[in-house]
């Protein structure tokens, strides 16, 4: 017979074992109930005190973020619809890419927007970051399914780590429309298709007057060089540089020079630049600027810009577009033509705030990018645009508060009613026969509601047209079919009640 303590040890081993290890829960259709997730669920819950009042608790959303209400959600499907049927207008497919990217795909060409990112914790040895725009992702699909040529459309959120400004339509958490075209073309053509786009859009949501300023990457980067910028700053200055839609030149000059270590001398060349802004003409001149004449890099953006213009006159949209040397468009990855849409600022009206959101659409050239993420370099040139959603949800947003427009929160046709009580199943069952036809109806949830309350809720809902179904009507096989706004009242035979919904609904 074993020692007394040994056998004690023993059992004090089991019982420790039994409290580390949970026990092993029975097997259901395959799977293991209660296993390691639900035990941590359960820990977790057991340490939770949901009575317990929680000290300055508040409930709100994160900060750069919002809800939309069902009348924002409708403001908002307008401006989407409106863009969108302008992509397919013009042939684009749609596609979508997950939220998320690899962060080594997401940092291959913006290394400066590190900061921007916002990173997930490591899940399953990958290092993950959500998406800060749409065209990284689709010139890592580009790359990866290798592809040398789509024309596409996507919409989708997207985030950025850094300051909002709400009052200016700025989030952490926003969505982009994008346009681009993929493939070797001949040049400015497909170009010149993505500023039209731009047009139409803008002109379609009646924004007010826009201007879209166009410059060149090549003329930035050589301008900076005939400037006496290092190449080694070039990036750095061409961020701060991107900020002139938001700061002054005297600002822009003093972070560039003080925090980014440019000579004062050179930042003073740069502004002599910055400020020029026109069309044809100032391409000319600027072709015979005695320094940017010299520059190769300059010169090719130059020559591709005066070509761009020809076919800008060709699609009448010309006088839209300013050459403006201030546009840098901050990310590395462009390599050519870059453009920004800006509203232009009016008198405001009485009752109007004078609105300054900053660009409402922006894009460029990107021919570099694919190749970045193919394992062979294999260039793909692009050119595309995104939308600035959520700043001009705010513009309309704004015209609809001044102008006092109500908005429609359902799209509802027809409301299904009754005067007396026990028609329940009489109203389910026409209501099922709308739905079948594909007519838009709703009714109350209540057995025996009465006939105001229904009249008014179609009213407060903006619901056209209401049928009702009484004894006499069940009586003489008819439905009386009521318009909401002018409260004409028509019986309607029960077998042609659908026709004549169909009929009424086509003429409004």
């Amino acid at each position: 017979m074993p020692p007394l303590g040994l056998l004690r040890r023993k059992a004090v081993a089991a019982l420790l074992s039994q409290l580390v290890r949970p026990p092993r829960a029975p097997c259901v259709r395959g799977r293991t109930a209660g296993g390691p997730s639900q035990v941590a669920e359960a820990v977790l819950t057991s340490q939770l005190k949901p009575h317990e009042e929680k000290p300055n608790f508040i409930i709100k959303v994160p900060k750069g973020t919002r809800d939309l209400s069902p009348q924002q959600m409708v403001v908002r499907e307008k401006i989407l619809d409106t863009v969108v049927s302008c992509f397919k207008r013009h042939g684009a497919e749609g596609l979508d890419t997950p939220a998320f990217e690899l962060k080594e795909m997401l940092t291959e060409k913006s290394e400066e927007n590190f900061g921007l990112m916002y990173d997930l914790m490591n899940q399953g040895g990958e290092l993950l970051s959500l998406r800060y725009d749409l065209t990284v992702p689709f010139a890592r699909y580009l790359a990866m399914n290798k592809l040398k040529k789509m024309k596409r459309y996507q919409v989708g959120k997207v985030w950025r780590r850094e300051s909002p400004s709400v009052a200016q339509g700025r989030y952490r958490e926003f969505c982009q429309c994008d346009f681009d075209i993929a493939g070797q073309f001949d040049p400015m053509i497909p170009d010149a298709e993505c500023l039209k786009i731009i047009c139409e859009i803008l002109s379609g949501l009646q924004l007010g007057d826009f201007l879209i300023k166009v410059n060149d990457r090549r003329i930035v980067d050589g301008m900076f060089a005939v400037c006496g910028v290092p190449e080694s700053k070039f990036r750095a200055i061409c961020a701060s540089m991107d900020k002139l839609d938001k700061m002054s030149w005297k600002d822009v000059r003093h972070e560039m020079v003080v925090t980014k270590g440019l000579a004062p001398e050179v930042a003073d060349r740069i502004g002599d630049y910055v400020q020029c802004r026109g069309g044809l003409s100032l391409l000319e001149e600027m072709s015979q600027d005695p320094q940017l004449s010299q520059n190769k890099q300059a010169v090719e953006g130059l020559r591709d810009l005066k070509l761009l213009f020809e076919y800008l006159t060709l699609f009448g949209i010309a006088e839209k577009i300013s050459f403006d040397l201030s546009l840098a468009r901050g990310l590395d990855y462009y390599t050519g033509v870059i453009y920004e849409a800006v509203l232009l600022k009016t008198t405001a009206q009485d009752g109007e705030e004078c609105l300054n959101v900053g660009s409402v659409a922006a894009g460029g050239r990107y021919d570099d990018l694919v190749a970045s993420f193919d394992p062979k370099g294999y260039k793909v040139p692009c050119v595309g645009l995104s939308i600035g959603v959520e700043r001009i949800f705010y513009i309309v947003e704004q015209k609809m508060k001044t102008s006092g427009e109500k908005v429609r929160t359902s799209e509802t046709q027809v409301f299904v009613a009754a005067p007396q009580k026990n028609f329940l199943q009489e109203r389910l069952k026409l209501i099922a026969e709308l739905w079948d036809a594909g007519i838009k109806a709703e009714m109350l949830y209540k057995e025996n509601p009465k006939l105001l309350a229904q009249l008014h809720y179609c009213e407060n809902m903006g619901i056209p047209l209401v049928v009702i179904i009484g004894e006499q009507e069940q009586k003489e096989g008819t439905i009386k079919l009521r318009s909401v706004v002018s409260r004409e009242e028509e019986a309607i035979k029960r077998e042609n009640l659908v026709a004549e919904i169909q009929k009424r609904l086509s003429l409004s």
